[in-house]
């Protein structure tokens, strides 16, 4: 089991550590990142974060049974008037642990926030169309796919295409 506490500043050199390459970063944190990953972008990203009426909530994912972190998510865009928000910066960050079905931990931990605590009504993700663990663990949590936003990121060469999914309360 895990359990969700607030990112803290002495999390940052281990997330610095998951976050390898420019590619893998950019599927972790979108385009509000720039590699290499630095303690102050993560400085900028906690600004205004985990206060009561904040738009945005950090967290570090803690197992139970080591306490030790194992890795992150977030919950941004929280609109209190129209009852909804996003969830972000999804990382199960310790390789040893991948494949247990922490994802799916972690997605009812943060889904018990935004329902229970929050009380709010509609919650999105997105999640690129390559990435068939993280949807197939959205799926099971209860997300559905709204829609493909084909080639909506540039890496490389390459383009990137995002699934926009979503779960109502």
């Amino acid at each position: 089991m895990v359990k969700l506490r607030f990112f803290e500043r002495s999390d940052f050199k281990q997330l610095i550590n998951w976050i390898e390459t420019p590619n893998f970063l950019l599927q972790w944190g979108g385009p509000n990142f720039s590699f290499p990953l630095t303690e102050q972008q993560l400085e900028d990203y906690l600004k205004g974060a985990n206060t009561d009426n904040s738009r945005v909530m950090i967290y570090s994912v803690i197992d139970n049974e080591t306490g030790d972190v194992i890795g992150h998510i977030s919950l941004g865009n929280i609109d209190r008037k129209n009852m909804s928000a996003r969830v972000g910066k999804v990382l199960v960050g310790d390789e040893n642990v991948r494949g247990k079905g922490i994802g799916e931990r972690l997605m009812k931990e943060i889904l018990k926030i935004v329902f229970d605590e929050l009380k709010l009504h509609r919650v999105s993700l997105g999640v690129f169309d390559f990435n068939a663990p993280a949807i197939s663990c959205y799926e099971n949590a209860g997300f559905i796919k709204e829609g493909l936003h084909r080639d909506s990121r540039k890496i490389g060469d390459e383009y990137w295409s995002l699934w926009e999914m979503s779960i109502r309360k």
